[in-house]
């Protein structure tokens, strides 16, 4: 067995990994970067090294340091987690050149599979169902163009050595292939350093349904069955599902057998995934092959009862696979949601900041949470912005769907946008309950997804008037008062008087005045607690408030609701039974600040680092035309021009580092014509 394992890789697969460890006696390494000196990863792990400076290629993705940190502390095998070095073949290769067991593939398996075209073709050999499409050697644009044109569109492009959406575009006419390529080649470039492609007829109404593979070095292999990964934005998931709905069981004997099929082709060892698109008919084709643990494997984990981890330890160390094809059974219904710092009404730009809140739901036999942060954690630009995994499990779908929207409901997070509305809007919908999903089904459902309630909930500007002015007399009670002041002698009578003050809440772009009469209450820690008269526009409401902590309970004419409210200067995030609201509380007199940018479109919507301008200054552009490419968190990023004009100046060039805010370019509209 393995006796010391170091973990390359960071937050919550890393974290997820030394837990298994840990149980089977393991000693565990952790690495990590300048931003992560305080990592939960490191605090969790029994030894932790430096491995460089913030950016991945310089720490997490550095061959040579990573093996160093091996040698340095006596690690005689690494798990590569998923990401980074998971699945490059020189650092498989590396590690056995070394005397260090890779708890993955075999470097000729992660060869085979690393270029997506070359797995085509040994998937044709191995007779596993492969989409139409062109995955050859010569890449010139012209004959990729030449093959999506006879194919018929919409196509879709995908880096060779892609994966995780990067470097992949779906094209839907001719007139937007050459600038699909060019990006996608430049995204692929950048994420990969290679920007080889192929072209596949794209399924308009598909199904992602992927099977987890695990095979061992004594020919054994089995499936643990099947996961449903439709939904997605970006290319890159966002909820999966194990079992998959609407599975026959011929209809998954026939995907598994085809899964080993793949595996076996290329002498696999190990945890991987083989992914599938599933049409409509029934029919089924190889996407790829993942060779490494996947983001989603908890799912699979919680139907079949098998901590995959630990398979993959066991078969790293030569032991035969835990369990046989016949021994292996699903049981229940299981849901993984990804939560991220990312605004999904910006198309999922994804966001930075620190965690100033965080509570989760309670952990359960029916609720897993897989985290590598903690409140107070920064979420950076360096990194994916992934915040957790919510996993859950019941006995069907439907019990299981109930405990996924229970527990996002539970979620508290505030100092970062968060996908948490998002994630509840969408499961919500009747499309989602009635299993009518593919992997357009965000595009699909967008309206009634991102539907916003433009109703005013009245009675949570009443709890948050109660929160500040219990809050206010807390400040000014006699027990807070410094004894050698004259307020400090005051009888506690005072608590007990009237109390009035108006409030001004901003929601969205109202500001709402709120008059405040407490007519009695009791400050003494741990419950402040009072009864008001709140005036609201022309409407008066009986209020009572019982605060503790951050957590109040409110009544309003009788409805009694708990409320979490945390506060970052003067903004607030009130947490309740339908989401989360943001508030600002506007000092009197001071009116509202005007955070229009000057700039307007052009600033850089986070950090990043400038990929190619489009445009020369002064040259005429069109309203819509894009000017530059951003690079932030591994996406691209147009910034296009808003109005007829021309760039006069742009403030930084190719491959520059900007800082998120900062403007980018000064631009000059044309004029108007006279009527």
């Amino acid at each position: 067995m393995i006796k010391k394992l170091l973990i390359a890789n960071r937050g919550e697969i890393c974290c997820r990994i030394i837990n298994t460890a840990k149980r089977m006696g393991i000693q565990t390494v952790a690495l990590y970067s300048d931003a992560d000196k305080n990592a939960l990863h490191v605090k969790m792990a029994d030894e932790a090294i430096h491995i460089g400076p913030s950016p991945s290629n310089q720490s997490y993705l550095k061959v040579d340091k990573v093996l160093a940190a091996a040698k340095a502390t006596g690690a005689d095998a690494i798990h590569p987690g998923y990401g980074f070095l998971s699945e490059n073949a020189e650092f498989a290769k590396a590690c056995a050149d070394n005397n260090i067991i890779f708890v993955g593939p075999p470097v000729g398996a992660i060869e085979a599979m690393g270029s997506k075209s070359a797995a085509k073709h040994i998937m044709q050999q191995a007779d596993v169902p492969l989409v139409p499409g062109y995955h050859g050697d010569d890449q010139s644009p012209a004959l990729i163009k030449k093959h999506a044109d006879d194919m018929g569109y919409p196509v879709l492009l995908k880096a060779a050595a892609g994966g995780g959406g990067k470097g992949m575009r779906q094209v839907w006419s001719e007139d937007e292939f050459d600038d699909a390529l060019a990006a996608a080649k430049r995204e692929a470039m950048s994420s990969f350093n290679d920007d080889i492609m192929l072209v596949e007829k794209y399924l308009t109404q598909p199904r992602h349904v992927e099977v987890q593979v695990f095979c061992d070095h004594h020919g054994n292999g089995v499936h643990i069955f099947e996961r449903d990964c439709s939904v997605q934005r970006r290319h890159q998931k966002v909820i999966e599902e194990a079992p998959a709905f609407k599975m026959q069981p011929e209809l998954r004997a026939a995907m598994g057998d085809a899964a080993l099929k793949a595996a076996q082709a290329i002498n696999y060892v190990g945890a991987g995934t083989v992914e599938f698109l599933l049409d409509t008919d029934g029919s089924f084709y190889f996407m790829e092959m993942n060779t490494r643990l996947q983001v989603e494997h908890p799912v699979s984990e919680m139907i079949s009862g098998q901590d995959l981890v630990e398979w993959q330890l066991r078969v790293a160390a030569n032991e035969i696979l835990p369990k046989t094809q016949d021994q292996l059974h699903i049981n229940g219904h299981a849901f993984e949601a990804r939560i991220y710092a990312e605004d999904p009404d910006n198309e999922f730009l994804p966001a930075t900041g620190k965690l100033h809140l965080l509570e989760t739901p309670q952990e359960s036999k029916h609720v897993r949470i897989d985290s590598g942060v903690v409140q107070g954690d920064e979420v950076s630009v360096y990194y994916d912005p992934m915040i957790a995994k919510l996993i859950v499990w019941d006995t069907d779908r439907e019990r299981a769907l109930a405990r996924l929207s229970q527990s996002l409901a539970e979620y508290r997070i505030d100092g970062v946008i968060t996908n948490i509305p998002f994630l509840r809007s969408l499961i919500d919908t009747q499309a989602f309950k009635d299993e009518e999903i593919d992997t357009r089904f965000i595009e699909t459902h967008h309206d009634e997804i991102f539907h916003k309630d433009k109703q005013i909930n009245e009675h949570l500007i009443l709890n948050l008037a109660m929160y500040l002015s219990l809050n206010e007399q807390a400040v000014t009670s006699p027990s807070n008062q410094d004894s050698q002041s004259p307020w400090g002698s005051v009888s506690d009578w005072r608590a007990n008087e009237c109390f009035q003050s108006s409030y001004f809440i901003q929601l969205h772009d109202e500001v709402y005045e709120t008059k405040v009469e407490r007519l009695k209450g009791d400050n003494q820690a741990p419950h402040q607690q009072g009864t008001f008269i709140v005036k609201l526009g022309e409407q008066t409401y009986q209020c009572e408030g019982q605060l503790a902590g951050n957590r109040l309970l409110a009544t309003v004419n009788g409805h009694s609701e708990c409320v979490t409210i945390n506060k970052i200067d003067h903004d607030y995030a009130l947490f309740h039974t339908n989401g989360m609201t943001k508030f600002s509380h506007i000092q009197k007199d001071l009116g509202v600040a005007d955070e229009t940018d000057q700039h307007g479109a052009f600033v850089a919507p986070m950090n990043g680092t400038v990929v190619t301008l489009l445009v020369d200054p002064k040259q005429s552009v069109k309203k819509g035309q894009t000017l530059m490419i951003m690079e932030a968190m591994k996406m691209e990023h147009a910034i296009k021009a808003t109005q007829n004009g021309h760039v006069q100046e742009f403030y930084y060039q190719a491959g520059e580092l900007v800082d998120g805010g900062t403007a980018l370019l000064d631009f000059i509209a044309d004029e108007e014509p006279l009527s």
